[in-house]
């Protein structure tokens, strides 16, 4: 099958080329030479401003004092487009343009969603936050309906081994050391999740998106306690009426939009079900997921002073599963084995999360603004199963038969989460400066009672087998709640300086928190610098370096502690945040070919760290231990190249090495996230001559991360998962294109997008976690998880 697909692609794709190639018109080769000047309203130059001939794959950039030069062919009409961050995008129509031309712009400042430029990530990144393009998030195959956090599973430094999840770690940082923020409020993650298949939709709403900001290091100071990322997202404030449907078999969203000058409200509704990808696992069964939310951002700015606005989300996960069989071979060529298994019971889970913001904003003076923000998240979740099954481990070139026996899994698992804050924060420009500060607070709330318990028997005997009782392989009971308050403040400045050596970006910053739990005062001093030269302004130079904590939440305080086989949980109150300090050194280059922009980025980091708190990791489940008893260090290189590989649209590939040790109980072990390499790829192309077939191409290599035997500790994680291996495909096909509104029948219709998807187009086979299986001689064989195989999904796009 895999050699098919790989023969009838290419051949379909020359076919469509030569087809579409058939239908090109001549284009006329006169050439016309543009040339001027890029002002702000100021008359001050608009360095860096991107200058594009739309229709062609013409670009450039201008210099530090705003001048532009470029060259293009003539047409009976040509649009040269001018877009650059901060400035509404500008247009001019050139009518038979001919010979030698000036055109001088003035660009005005907006704060609004920049939807013409095409290739957003040739902007030029002064600091650690890089702004994501979201143009194509709407048509990427998603395999999780959280499109946001998969565009940023595609950057450099970043890495995901489950196409079922939006989790991701960033620079052998785990789930939890990604911070998150919509509309400058943190959101969290439900805490009781251990699989993908319980995983429903994230927070993010893609289609309410209007920037995606992101840091895989080396972030500013006014980010929180968290080590490894910060995924900044804003939503859009709608101008006119809009509306988006789009379905799936995996789910479906709408949209509804509405704003002008002075208010906006936009809705979002999300059903999302992963029923149909669970199918082509290898445990079989009756999969009944169901993932509903609501979302609603309403602004009001009734003067050109005050704004006012507020979100409200509601979200209701549900995941039932009642396993019938399942059938695993793994091993080798020459050794195979075989794991069958017959189920009985169920598992019913249950994730519910509300969050709910206020936000008051007051500009003083034309360069001031001060905002005051109130939030609330709530969390309700439950985990509950009773599982048993029969197994059968054989030799599939033999008939020696290795294990027969049963086990039962057991859990009652309930969580409840609480967190509300207030924030005040400043912001100030003056002159070449821009000023920052702010002071938070945090009530969290948690309380958890917990009750889980796994039996084994193997040949009619009991796991552990004692000969004279009867005890289960684990058990584990908790009951704990938390009450506590957080503290927090920041301040930081960015200065920026514009001379004849060059452009100078400078920030620098510092975060002071405390939290009453543990009473632990947090110092967290931050800078970072940028510098583009004068003598060649198509390099950028930044260094980054900082101290960042990781303040623990919840999970972090879970310390298990076993007596004669019972496991049971205490909250740590000694339990200190864990350290690191940072330094991130990048740099990057932006170049042609074939007069098409390209960027190429590199950033060497490394973090040294101390109090680490250790995990454990099985598929999305983080046990902590409880304790701050291990030291260790990351080191590593990112590599990306980003530009137009086709005419007019937008790829990327990134390649990263990394290393992550840590020294726990005096024994150099790597760490769980010591991922050795990782390539991510995001292509994008279209048939020449039109603009109605479109094609994105996402593949991701992984190193495999370290594992061992479960309920034990890291240094016994002597073995390594095979590498995550995946290739998504998805086409594209425009089946009404009205942007211009020719088509008077369908005056609101703008587009009607239709899509299919090839998931694993490749079929590989890729390992979740393992399930150990012990005989009654104490041998343990671990049976590989495997996540979704090939799949196909049919989508449409409807946009009014």
């Amino acid at each position: 099958m895999k050699r098919f697909i790989l023969l009838l692609l290419p051949l379909f794709w020359g076919i469509m080329n030569i087809s579409a190639q058939d239908e090109e018109e001549p284009v006329d080769t006169a050439k016309v030479h543009l040339k001027g000047k890029v002002v702000d309203e100021s008359q001050d130059p608009v360095a860096l401003c991107q200058i594009r001939i739309e229709g062609q794959p013409i670009g450039t950039t201008a210099s530090l004092n705003g001048q532009y030069s470029l060259s293009f062919s003539t047409a009976d009409s040509v649009v040269v487009v001018y877009s650059m961050i901060g400035y509404e995008t500008r247009k001019r129509v050139l009518k038979k343009p001919k010979g030698n031309l000036t055109l001088n712009i003035v660009m005005r400042e907006s704060g609004k969603e920049m939807t013409e430029v095409t290739v957003a990530e040739t902007r030029r990144q002064m600091g650690s936050m890089q702004e994501l393009n979201k143009k194509d998030l709407k048509r990427m195959p998603s395999t999780s309906g959280n499109a946001v956090e998969e565009l940023v599973a595609t950057q450099a430094g970043v890495s995901t081994h489950n196409e079922l999840s939006s989790q991701y770690n960033v620079r052998g940082g785990s789930f939890d050391e990604n911070c998150v923020y919509i509309n400058g409020v943190e959101v969290y993650r439900p805490m009781l999740i251990s699989s993908g298949q319980q995983e429903g939709l994230s927070v993010i709403n893609s289609d309410m998106v209007e920037k995606i900001n992101f840091s895989a290091g080396g972030f500013e100071a006014k980010y929180g306690d968290k080590m490894s990322s910060v995924l900044d997202i804003t939503y859009a404030h709608p101008e006119r009426f809009e509306t988006t449907v789009s379905a799936s078999l995996l789910g479906a969203n709408v949209y509804v939009g509405y704003g002008n000058k002075k208010f906006s409200f936009s809705n979002g509704l999300r059903y999302k079900t992963n029923q149909y990808m669970l199918g082509s696992l290898e445990t079989k069964g009756e999969y009944k997921p169901n993932f509903l939310d609501y979302q609603a951002y309403l602004r009001w700015a009734p003067t050109k002073d005050w704004s006012f606005d507020a979100i409200v989300y509601i979200n209701r996960n549900n995941y039932n599963f009642k396993p019938s069989d399942r059938e695993t071979k793994f091993g080798t060529l020459e050794d195979v084995k075989s794991f069958k298994v017959y189920f009985d019971g169920k598992e019913e889970d249950q994730f519910q999360t509300l969050f709910g913001t206020i936000r008051a904003s007051r500009r003083l003076g034309k360069s001031g603004a001060l905002t005051l923000t109130a939030s609330a998240f709530n969390n309700r979740e439950k985990e509950t199963y009773d599982i048993q099954g029969q197994y059968w481990l054989n030799e599939t070139n033999g008939d020696e038969q290795l294990g027969v026996g049963s086990y039962m899994e057991h859990a009652r698992n309930f969580l409840y989460s609480n967190v509300q804050a207030f924030k005040l924060d400043y912001d100030l420009k003056k002159g070449r400066h821009h000023m920052q500060t702010g002071i938070g607070w945090k009530h969290e709330k948690v309380r958890e009672n917990s009750n889980e318990w796994e039996y084994r028997d193997s040949s009619g005997y009991n796991v552990p087998h004692t000969g004279t009782d009867l005890q289960v392989i684990y058990n584990m009971r908790a009951k704990n709640s938390i009450n506590a308050n957080h503290l927090e403040l920041y301040a930081q400045d960015t200065y920026r300086k514009e001379s004849a050596l060059g452009i100078l970006s400078l920030n620098y910053g510092l975060r002071l928190s405390y939290w009453g739990w543990n009473r632990e005062w947090l110092f967290s001093p931050r800078a970072s610098i940028g510098f583009v030269p004068a003598s060649n302004d198509n390099f950028t130079f930044r260094l980054a370096a900082g101290l960042y904590n990781q303040r623990p939440f919840y999970k972090e305080l879970r310390d298990t502690i076993t007596i004669a086989g019972n496991t049971t949980v205490q909250l740590n109150k000694d339990i200190k945040s864990q350290r690191s300090f940072q330094v991130v050194a990048g740099m990057e280059y932006k170049f042609k070919i074939a007069e098409r922009p390209f960027k190429f980025t590199t950033e060497l980091y490394y973090k040294a760290q101390w109090k680490l708190n250790p995990y454990n990791v099985d598929n999305l489940k983080i046990v902590y231990y409880g304790n701050n008893c291990a030291t260790g260090y990351v080191v590593g290189a990112d590599f990306k190249l980003y530009g137009e590989f086709v005419p007019g649209t937008d790829s990327w590939i990134s390649f990263g090495l990394m290393k992550a040790s840590m020294n726990l109980n005096g024994q150099k072990i790597p760490q769980p996230t010591d991922q050795r390499y990782n390539i991510n790829l995001f292509f994008s192309d279209y048939f020449p001559g039109t603009t109605r077939w479109k094609m994105n191409l996402k593949a991701t290599i992984a190193d495999g991360l370290p594992f061992g035997p479960p309920h034990t500790g890291l240094e016994r994680n002597a073995f390594r998962a095979p590498a995550y291996r995946r290739f998504d495909i998805g086409m594209n096909y425009r089946l009404i294109d009205n942007e211009d509104k020719h088509l008077r029948r369908f005056r609101n219709l703008r587009n009607i997008w239709l899509g299919l998807d090839c998931f694993n187009i490749f079929g590989l086979d890729n390992v979740s976690s393992y399930y150990w299986i012990t005989d009654i001689s104490n041998h343990q064989y671990a049976v590989p998880n495997y996540l979704t195989g090939r799949m196909i999904n049919a989508r449409i796009l409807i946009e009014l």
